[in-house]
C-alpha cells in the first residue's frame, strides 16, 4: 500500500544536527526531529479523506472516526477545528454530513500545520529562564529548521496530498455504507 505523502513529508523532516554543529559550537551525536501533534495529525488525515470523497458522498464524523481508527470524541474535536478554520462544512439534516470546502481543497498545508499546531517556538527558553539565552545560538538554529519545515509545507495544498497514489487508498479507509 503506497505512504501517505504527508506521513512522509512529516516523518522525514528532520534536520541533521551535525549540520547545525559548525553554527553552534556544540557536537551532537542525534538528529532533531520535527513532530506534529496527534490532533494536527488526526486533523490533516481527516481533511484528506474527506476531500476524496465523491461529490454525491459525504461522511458523518463517527465514519471518520472509524475510517482513522480514532475514538469519536478525538475525531470530533479536530473536524470542529477544521470548521472553524473553514476548511470543513458540516451539513445538517438528512443527507448531511461533512466536506471540504473549496478554500479546504487549496489551502495550504503548511498554513494548515501553523494553525493546527499555533505558532510556537521550537525550544522555550523564556519559562524557566535559560542561562545561555543572552549567547545561544540554538535557539536561532531551531527557528531556521522549523521555518525550513514549513517551507516545504507551504506549497502543498491538500488537493496535492491527496493525488493519486494517495486519493485510492484513502477512499478505500471506509465511508458510508453502501445503500
Amino acid at each position: 500500500m503506497p505512504e501517505c505523502r504527508l506521513r512522509r513529508l512529516v516523518r522525514h523532516a528532520t534536520v541533521p544536527t551535525r549540520l547545525l554543529k559548525g553554527n553552534l559550537g556544540c557536537v551532537f551525536d542525534s538528529v532533531l526531529v520535527v513532530r506534529l501533534t496527534k490532533f494536527t495529525d488526526l486533523a490533516l488525515r481527516s481533511v484528506m479523506r474527506l476531500a476524496v470523497c465523491a461529490d454525491d458522498e459525504v461522511l458523518t464524523t463517527r465514519e471518520v472516526a472509524e475510517a482513522m481508527g480514532v475514538r469519536h470524541t478525538h475525531a470530533a474535536k479536530a473536524i470542529t477545528r477544521l470548521q472553524h478554520l473553514g476548511v470543513v462544512e458540516a451539513r445538517r439534516g438528512r443527507g448531511g454530513g461533512l466536506v471540504v470546502t473549496d478554500f479546504g481543497r487549496r489551502a495550504s498545508v503548511g498554513w494548515l500545520v501553523r494553525e493546527l499546531e499555533g505558532e510556537e517556538e521550537v525550544v522555550g527558553c523564556e519559562d524557566p529562564p535559560c542561562p545561555l539565552r543572552g549567547a545561544c545560538r540554538l535557539r536561532g538554529a531551531l527557528r531556521d529548521a522549523q521555518a525550513a519545515f514549513y517551507a516545504t509545507l507551504d506549497p502543498l495544498s491538500v488537493a496535492d496530498l491527496v493525488a493519486s497514489p494517495t486519493g485510492p487508498v484513502l477512499v478505500t479507509l471506509g465511508g458510508p455504507p453502501p445503500r
